[in-house]
C-alpha cells in the first residue's frame, strides 16, 4: 500500500488522527438526556464543526432535528459540474453500560494490544475520523474531485428519527448523487466488505394485567393468574423449539445468497459458551441477514434480590423484531401486534405499544459506484477482493435517503468489524482498519469523480 501517495499521507497522519478521536470519544454523546448531559452532545456537534470549519468546509450548521438533538453538516465544494457525494456518520453513542466492566475507561482513548478502546471508537466517532482522514488525503494529493456533503448525525443510536424527519422536510439539503454511509463495518479485520443490506426492526412494549394487586403466593397461588407467568408464556410463544423466530404470519424461511459465515467462526465473533447452540435453522447467514429475528431487550418484574412471595399482578417487557429487506416493518410491527395478543393466555389483559421502527434496505450493487468502491478497496488491502454482506442491525436512515433520492446509490462501509464489540463493554478500533478504509474512501472518490 505504501507505493500508493494517498495511502502513504494518510500513514503519515495516523497519529494525528489518533489524538482526534481521543478527544472526541472524550465527549459522553449518549444522546438520552435523563442519562446524560445535553451538553456532552453539543460539545461533541462543536468539535466536529469546528474540524470541518478548518478542512475549508462551507455552510456548516448545526441542523436542529424533531427530536432535540442536533446534527452536524458541511459542504465543500469541487471542480465545476462534479459529481456531489454525501459522507455519513454520527457522534451519538451508545451507554458505556457498566463502567466498571470496563479494563480501561469507556470514555478514554486506550491503546493496547494494537487496538484503541473507547466507547464510539468505531461506532461511529471512529467514522468521522475516517471521512475526515480520506479528505485530507486528497487535498495533500492534487485536490478533492467531487462536491462533498457530510452529515453528522446526534441521536443514531436512539432511533428516534430525528435526522430522518429533517431530511424529509429539507431534502435538498442532503441531496446527492452517492451517499457513503460509513456506519457499516468489514466482515473481520483485513477483508473489506460493503453491506448490501439492513435488516429493518420494530421496538414494542408488551404489558400484561391479571389482577387488582399483587396477592400472598401461599394464599392465592395455583388459581390466581400470574402476570409474569402469562408474560414469560407469550414471550416464549415468539420461538419454535429450535430457537427460530416465529410470528404468525410472517415468513422465516428466505435464504442469503452472498458470503457466507460459518458456524465456527460464528461462534468465535459471537463468543458463544462451550457447549451452547445456536439458535434458528439454515444457514448462519439465512439467520443473520435474510430472515427476521426476535429478540426480548428487558423486562420489568421485581428482582430476585428482595422480592416478596408473591402472585404478580402485572408485567411487562421491551420486544425488539428485525426484519430483513422484502418485510415491510409496518407490516411486520401489526403482526408482532397480532401474535402477542393472540397467544396471551388465560383472558389476561394485554396491551402492545409501538416505541420506534425503521424500515429493512437492500443496496443496488451493479451501480457504478459499487465498481469504483471495489476497484479502491482492492488497492487498499492488497491481494483482497471486496466482499458483499449483510448486516442484521438497522440504519433507518438508509431508507429514508433512499426514498427521497431514488437516483442516488448508498454505499455501506466502516469500521464495526465483529473485534470491534460495539455497544458491548471494551468496543475497539483497530487502527489498520481506519487506515486502510480512509485510503480506499479517498480513492473510491476519486474513482467515482472519473
Amino acid at each position: 500500500m505504501s507505493s500508493n501517495p494517498v495511502a502513504e499521507t494518510v500513514a503519515s497522519l495516523m497519529p494525528r488522527a489518533k489524538a482526534e478521536l481521543a478527544e472526541l470519544v472524550a465527549f459522553r454523546s449518549v444522546a438520552d438526556f435523563e442519562q446524560f448531559p445535553k451538553s456532552e452532545s453539543e460539545a461533541a456537534a462543536n468539535w466536529i464543526a469546528d474540524a470541518l470549519r478548518a478542512e475549508g468546509f462551507v455552510d456548516i450548521a448545526l441542523l436542529d432535528t424533531p427530536d432535540g438533538t442536533q446534527s452536524v453538516y458541511g459542504c465543500l465544494p469541487g471542480p465545476e459540474g462534479a459529481k456531489t457525494v454525501l459522507l455519513y456518520a454520527h457522534y451519538d453513542v451508545q451507554p458505556p453500560l457498566d463502567e466498571a466492566g470496563w479494563t480501561t475507561p469507556p470514555f478514554e482513548l486506550t491503546e493496547r494490544d494494537g487496538r484503541w478502546y473507547g466507547r464510539g471508537s468505531a461506532d461511529c466517532k471512529g467514522g468521522v475520523i475516517m471521512h475526515l482522514l480520506a479528505l485530507r488525503a486528497l487535498k495533500a494529493n492534487g485536490g478533492v474531485p467531487v462536491h462533498v456533503k457530510i452529515i453528522v448525525e446526534g441521536s443514531e443510536e436512539q432511533g428516534t428519527g430525528g435526522l430522518e424527519r429533517y431530511a424529509e422536510q429539507h431534502p435538498e439539503v442532503l441531496a446527492a448523487d452517492t451517499i457513503v454511509i460509513g456506519d457499516a463495518g468489514n466482515f473481520r479485520v483485513g477483508l473489506p466488505t460493503v453491506t448490501t443490506i439492513l435488516r429493518g426492526m420494530t421496538l414494542v412494549r408488551v404489558g400484561v394485567e391479571t389482577l387488582a394487586g399483587n396477592l400472598h403466593s401461599g394464599q392465592f397461588g395455583g388459581a390466581a393468574p400470574d402476570a409474569l407467568a402469562a408474560l414469560i408464556r407469550v414471550l416464549d410463544s415468539l420461538r419454535a423449539e429450535d430457537g427460530s423466530t416465529t410470528v404468525d404470519g410472517l415468513d422465516a424461511s428466505a435464504a442469503w445468497d452472498g458470503l457466507e459465515y460459518t458456524e465456527e467462526q460464528f461462534r468465535s465473533d459471537a463468543k458463544v459458551l462451550d457447549g451452547v447452540g445456536l439458535t434458528g435453522s439454515g444457514s448462519v447467514a439465512d439467520r443473520l441477514w435474510a430472515r427476521p429475528a426476535v429478540t426480548v431487550l428487558g423486562i420489568d418484574c421485581p428482582p430476585v434480590v428482595g422480592a416478596t412471595p408473591s402472585v404478580h399482578a402485572g408485567a411487562r417487557a421491551l420486544v425488539s423484531l428485525r426484519v430483513p429487506p422484502g418485510v415491510d416493518a409496518t407490516e411486520a410491527s401489526k403482526l408482532l401486534q397480532a401474535h402477542l395478543e393472540t397467544h396471551t393466555p388465560w383472558g389476561a389483559r394485554v396491551t402492545v405499544e409501538q416505541v420506534g421502527q425503521g424500515q429493512p434496505f437492500r443496496a443496488d450493487v451493479s451501480s457504478p459506484a459499487y465498481q469504483a468502491m471495489a476497484d479502491a478497496m482492492a488497492v487498499a488491502y492488497p491481494g483482497e477482493t471486496m466482499q458483499y454482506a449483510g448486516q442484521g442491525g438497522s440504519i433507518p436512515l438508509c431508507n429514508t435517503l433512499a426514498g427521497l433520492y431514488p437516483d442516488a446509490e448508498i454505499l455501506l462501509i466502516g469500521l464495526s468489524e465483529p473485534e470491534a464489540q460495539i455497544h458491548a463493554l471494551n468496543e475497539s478500533v483497530s487502527p489498520q482498519e481506519l487506515e486502510r478504509l480512509s485510503v480506499a474512501e479517498a480513492l473510491f472518490l476519486r474513482n467515482y469523480a472519473g
